[in-house]
């Protein structure tokens, strides 16, 4: 886009141009291999960058059709699903998750939350939609644990890179989580965790598909998101970018290894197998912030949209801190979605305004919907968190910060773009 439309769209030029030096200074450093990131204001894209490489040691660079690895980026999508049979009639959120998932039928619930996992007690009632929807299920991730149920997840799920990559059967792997104890009660908490995934597979049992099937016909096919899927196809793998963390004497990042599939896995997890491109996440985040319509195509009613958008947190559960910070001062959570309830208060996202929603990833990718500024952002990038047992307690320290900065200075950047 040129000056003059981006003066119409109420960007300021010179700030947009301020994104690609400072992600790259960031890249010199050798705190991130590369990003890709792109600002859309008022129906138009003012600004795209690409900076670093996708893969260092090929020597390939960061491109507009770069593929990521979106992590829980991939939540709201599967969110979208859940809803659109909500829609139908086909579920509602006070269901019991029994009604299609009988491996969470008499659930019990960890008497001590960092304590033994045979120490338990029967759970005070069912896990419902709504409970998995904002992650009140008492279903956790190992990397949100701490103590033994943690080690548990792991030993019976295996590590994320390992269930992504399809270690397990649908259904093995949901008889394997529904063995194991709820770290709280259905509805007493937040607490991150494998609730989306549970969500997407519950979505293709009501439909009799596979979730993969359910959002390619439902919503990846129509809104066009041509490179999004559980895999990377053969002819599409030199557009990936490999993933990398900072090594554990601080000297630098190293890859972290993905390995190939020959096909899709059966295993496609909503709470975060998704691949995409910068272009596929954007049609999906303007069919959200357009109130569920996008080029003439509605997937969800305005009054949907409109619930996925609005807090369900109460006031005692906003004050639990969430991956070992306030997370929740000044923002709610949704249906899938967080959302900026006093843009003054939240410390965490970024600037922004009431009424903003996203939702990031493990990896570093990040999005932002701000319907005031009719403003959406996209942030992509592949440096992995830790994901062991206990990790996310700590996420606010540790490793260096590098790379942390760079989503910031990208969001400062396109603020003050548009004034703010």
């Amino acid at each position: 886009m040129d000056a003059d439309s981006k003066t119409l769209a109420g960007v300021d030029p010179a700030a947009l141009a301020e994104i690609a030096p400072a992600l790259q200074s960031v890249v010199d450093s050798g705190d991130l291999s590369g990003a890709v990131t792109l600002v859309w204001r008022k129906g138009e894209e003012v600004a795209f960058d690409a900076v670093g490489m996708r893969d260092i040691a090929a020597g390939k660079p960061m491109t507009r059709d770069t593929l990521f690895r979106i992590m829980s980026m991939t939540k709201p999508i599967t969110s979208v699903a859940a809803l659109m049979l909500m829609e139908e009639g086909k579920l509602k959120l006070d269901d019991p998750i029994t009604k299609w998932a009988p491996e969470f039928a008499g659930k019990t619930v960890l008497k001590n939350p960092e304590g033994p996992v045979d120490e338990t007690y029967p759970s005070p009632r069912d896990i419902t939609i709504e409970d998995l929807m904002t992650h009140r299920s008492g279903i956790a991730y190992g990397f949100t644990s701490i103590g033994p149920i943690g080690h548990a997840y792991d030993k019976v799920l295996g590590d994320i890179p390992s269930y992504l990559h399809g270690a397990k059967s649908v259904d093995a792997w949901m008889e394997a989580l529904g063995s194991l104890p709820l770290s709280y009660p259905p509805g007493d908490r937040f607490h991150y965790g494998h609730s989306t995934d549970v969500l997407g597979f519950i979505v293709g049992r009501i439909a009799g598909t596979s979730f993969r099937d359910f959002l390619m016909q439902r919503i990846l096919g129509p809104l066009g998101m041509v490179d999004t899927d559980f895999w990377i196809p053969p002819e599409k793998r030199d557009r990936a970018a490999q993933v990398y963390r900072m090594k554990t004497d601080q000297s630098g990042i190293e890859v972290v290894p993905h390995a190939d599939r020959d096909s899709p896995p059966d295993y496609c997890g909503g709470g975060g197998g998704l691949i995409s491109t910068a272009d596929d996440y954007l049609k999906f985040v303007r069919m959200l912030l357009n109130n569920g319509e996008l080029d003439g195509t509605r997937y969800l009613k305005p009054e949907t949209v409109q619930l996925m958008q609005t807090n369900r947190l109460t006031d005692a559960q906003r004050q639990i801190p969430f991956m070992g910070i306030p997370f929740w001062m000044g923002q709610g959570f949704g249906l899938g979605l967080s959302v900026i309830t006093d843009a003054e208060k939240q410390a965490w996202m970024g600037p922004g305004t009431n009424g903003a929603f996203s939702w990031p990833g493990a990896y570093g990718t990040w999005w932002r919907a701000d319907p005031q500024e009719e403003m959406i952002l996209i942030y992509l990038i592949q440096n992995a968190m830790q994901l062991s047992p206990g990790a996310a307690a700590a996420l606010a320290t540790g490793q260096r910060m590098g790379a942390r900065m760079a989503l910031p200075m990208f969001q400062s950047a396109a603020y003050k773009a548009i004034g703010r």
